[in-house]
Order: C-alpha cells, then sequence, then structure tokens
C-alpha cells in the first residue's frame, strides 16, 4: 500500500471538501484529483514545479481551483483562509531548499489554515546513521554520496525529521494526533537509478573536474554493487515512511 493509498484509507467517509496541498508535487495531484473535493489549492515552491502540477491537472482543473507559487515564509500567503483538509506530502523535507532550519515553524503556520485535518507524511532520517546490515549499509551510502554531490554543486540536499520530532511539533502547535502509520521502505532499480543520476547531474556542475571524474567512477562502482544486491535479494529493504493524522484543538 502506497502512503497516498493509507491517506485514502485513514479519512475514510470523512469529506474532503476543499483542500490545500501545502507542498504541491506532481504526485500529490495526481492522489488529489482522484478525491471527491469541492475544490483545492496547490503551493508549489518554484514556477518549475507549478508547471509540473498544471500539466498534470491539465484539464481537470475548476475555476475555484489553484495553482499558486510561494513561500510559507510570507506572512500573507493564503492568509485568512481555512481548508478543511490540509496535506503537507514531504514539506518537511523540501523546505530546507528554501528556509534552513525554519521546519520548526511549519505546522504553527499551516494551524490557522487547518479546518478538519492535517496529513503530515514523511520519511524518517537515514543517511545520518550507521545501519548494520547489507542493505541499510547500502541505502546510507547512497544517500550520502548524493548529499556530497548536491553539497559541492551549491545546492542544499533535504533534511528529513524523524517521527517523533514531528509529533512533539504538532503537540506544541497546537494539534491533536488521532493515528500514526508506517510503511517499510523497499528501495528498488528505480531508486537506485534515480538517486546515483541526481549525483551525476550535480557533479556537472563542479568546479573541481579531477575530483568530478574520481566521483563518477566511485558512483559507477555503487551503482553497479546496489543493483546487484537489489536484483538478488528482489530489492533494498531499510527504513520507512510515515503518515501522521491530525487535528486542529479547538
Amino acid at each position: 500500500m502506497s502512503l497516498y493509498d493509507l491517506m485514502t484509507e485513514l479519512h475514510g467517509t470523512l469529506p474532503w471538501g476543499s483542500v490545500l496541498d501545502a507542498g504541491a508535487g506532481p504526485a500529490s495531484l495526481r492522489w488529489i484529483l482522484q478525491q471527491p473535493t469541492q475544490r483545492w489549492t496547490a503551493v508549489a515552491g518554484t514556477s518549475q514545479t507549478a508547471e509540473k502540477v498544471r500539466t498534470v491537472a491539465g484539464r481537470q482543473i475548476r475555476a475555484a481551483d489553484r495553482i499558486i507559487v510561494g513561500s510559507w515564509l510570507d506572512a500573507t500567503l493564503l492568509h485568512g483562509e481555512t481548508y478543511d483538509t490540509v496535506l503537507a506530502d514531504y514539506l518537511l523535507g523540501a523546505i530546507e531548499g528554501f528556509a534552513p532550519y525554519w521546519q520548526d515553524q511549519i505546522f504553527a503556520r499551516l494551524r490557522p489554515l487547518v479546518g478538519t485535518r492535517l496529513y503530515v507524511a514523511g520519511l524518517e532520517p537515514y543517511v545520518p546513521y550507521n545501519p548494520d546490515d547489507e542493505h541499510g549499509r547500502l541505502v546510507a551510502r547512497i544517500g550520502r554520496v548524493r548529499d556530497a554531490c548536491l553539497l559541492l554543486a551549491n545546492d542544499r540536499p533535504c533534511r528529513e525529521y524523524p517521527l517523533d520530532w514531528c509529533l512533539r511539533q504538532l503537540e506544541r502547535s497546537g494539534y491533536r494526533v488521532l493515528d500514526v502509520r508506517k510503511i517499510a521502505i523497499r528501495c528498488g532499480n528505480r531508486f537506485i537509478t534515480s538517486q546515483l543520476d541526481l549525483c551525476a547531474s550535480a557533479i556537472d556542475r563542479w568546479k573541481d573536474r579531477s575530483l568530478a571524474v574520481a566521483m563518477h567512477g566511485h558512483i559507477a562502482a555503487l551503482r553497479a554493487e546496489a543493483l546487484a544486491v537489489a536484483r538478488r535479494d528482489g530489492a533494498l529493504r531499510h527504513g520507512h515512511d510515515y503518515v501522521i493524522v491530525s487535528e486542529p484543538q479547538p
């Protein structure tokens, strides 16, 4: 079951009403388009992401639906509006690219907008840790190489936050947690290829070309090793995503 399937199940028979996608992307909007909403607003961090979202929506955009490019640091963004259902879909990790170290403010920032439900979907951090199994070590190595390549290309990697951190912040920000679910992650060929392709793209912007050549060789070896283990075992099984269901405190 995907995270989106899980959120649909957790929502049950509760009306979706008006929906806010607080960190819009193509995947989350595809899911929202499948729900019986009255209207939706999708907030994208960049114009490029907004165009991707617009392409997904296509002719399904209704008169009341909106795609907005904005930052949650902007106090005027959606000021005075309220939505029945709010989705923060991997928003915590993505904020790092726009407002580093501001993640502890996002739930309070969204609080006036949440009418009935807030769904938080996130990834349990894995890069800073040292797993003691083969699958975990490979996934962590891929994550570390990815982040190193992005940093040396003057980009900011996503900064994921653990479930217990989110639960503390939600409580402090005026929410009641109704349910929590975890989904084990199976990292297959698509994960391995996409993450290491991202490394290669970042390396092309490095100024030190001798270091770039060496890193390309390292990535090729890591790719071959990870794909071989995934092929042997069916996938790299390590880590989990989570979904938090919450509502605003009265």
